[in-house]
């Protein structure tokens, strides 16, 4: 007779279950806080960039300027892609979503600096840098790819937030859309343990490259259970029209148990900080470059949303107001999720550092709800079976 193996509880999804112990982010969803390595982030929003706020989250703490300085530029010697990788994104189908042109290349990157000396700080700051680099590098790169065009070469002159903008438009942005872009990076870079970052910490517990760790991210993050709900939240303002639909369309929802895209989240009780942060960062877009009909959509929708299922803990999260901020900035919405990864893979990165310093690979267990002890069946007998 076969041992029996003690059952252990089940729970779908590992939700709740303390996977990590980690001092890069904090989350307090009953306050609605949100800190990296302590610090608020609407401190970092506001008087952070997006590479000063990567450097504390990687290596965890504030750089000095002269480590600023070097960090920056050395971002800026690695942005630009080897023509192979460029060759081969030319070669992907024009109909393929970005986010799996981002996965792809990613993996790809890591053919050309496969070397793994994961105990050497040089090589991690050198993987850190090429990946910030040339992540933005690559979303660009397909966007004009796929519309027949060919890459735009990075402008060293530029910033991180105004040259990813420039790569994509060919036009230099305005220092209000390159600061509030870069602001947006900023708040999109980290948040704890979500899918995708523990999707980078199990590949990274393999002792693989950091390369192969950003493409399972990636991949990771492309769901549609993860990422994608600020292009979802832009449609769903589409489909409302009008400011005089928004009650009856909520009412519908809520009749019909349907969810309202852009609200809710899995830790927020309160309104996500970050949607606050976003929703000012879209009004001063609005001011240089005119109002958009959408936001006024908007505006109705988050105060009836909040009338009405406040009290359940429902409120704008981070994807609501940051289509509208995208849109305003021109970029396509099959790009916005690819925005989520430019950003994220400095939390992603972080969290691959933090990983080696103590690594033990993942390996849960399972509850086997199967048979046990059944007979073989040949294949006369099962060639039998099917036939009657």
């Amino acid at each position: 007779m076969s041992e029996v193996t003690p059952q252990c509880e089940y729970i779908p999804g590992l939700s709740n279950i303390p996977a990590a112990q980690s001092s890069i982010s904090h989350v307090d969803g009953r306050l609605g806080i949100l800190e990296y390595r302590g610090i608020p982030i609407q401190e970092l929003a506001q008087k952070s960039t997006f590479l000063e706020t990567a450097y504390l989250l990687i290596w965890g703490q504030l750089p000095t300027q002269e480590q600023l300085e070097a960090f920056e530029r050395d971002i800026r010697y690695h942005r630009r892609l080897k023509y192979r990788i460029r060759d081969m994104m030319k070669c992907f189908p024009e109909t393929g979503h970005p986010m799996d042109a981002l996965q792809t290349a990613a993996a790809a990157l890591g053919l050309f600096h496969s070397r793994r000396v994961l105990d050497d700080e040089m090589y991690i700051r050198r993987a850190v840098i090429r990946l910030l680099a040339k992540i933005p590098t690559m979303v660009a790169a397909f966007e004009l790819i796929r519309h027949g065009n060919d890459p735009i070469m990075p402008n060293d002159d530029l910033d991180y937030a105004a040259n990813f903008l420039y790569m994509l438009t060919g036009r230099e942005p305005t220092p209000t859309a390159a600061r509030v872009f870069d602001a947006c990076l900023t708040l999109h870079a980290e948040h704890t343990m979500n899918t995708s970052t523990f999707s980078a910490l199990v590949t990274a517990s393999t002792l693989t490259d950091p390369y192969g760790v950003i493409a399972s991210a990636v991949g990771t993050l492309a769901g549609p259970l993860h990422g994608g709900a600020a292009e979802e939240a832009l449609d769903l303002l589409a489909e409302i029209g009008s400011v005089n639909n928004v009650r009856p369309y909520v009412d519908a929802c809520i009749q019909n148990r349907k969810k309202i895209m852009g609200f809710g989240h899995r830790v927020y009780k309160v309104k996500d900080p970050r949607s606050t942060i976003l929703q000012s960062l879209a009004e001063q877009l609005f001011e240089e470059l005119g109002h958009d009909p959408y936001y006024d959509i908007a505006l109705e929708l988050e105060k009836v949303v909040e009338e009405k299922l406040g009290e359940k803990g429902v409120y704008a999260n981070v994807d609501f107001y940051s289509g509208l901020v995208y849109r305003a900035l021109g970029i396509p919405k099959d790009l916005f999720t690819p925005m989520f990864a430019i950003a994220r893979a400095a939390g992603w990165l972080a969290h691959w550092r933090e990983q080696l310093t103590e690594n033990r690979i993942f390996r849960p267990t399972q509850i086997y709800v199967g048979e046990h002890e059944v007979p073989f069946v040949s294949m006369e007998e099962r060639e039998s079976s099917f036939t009657n």
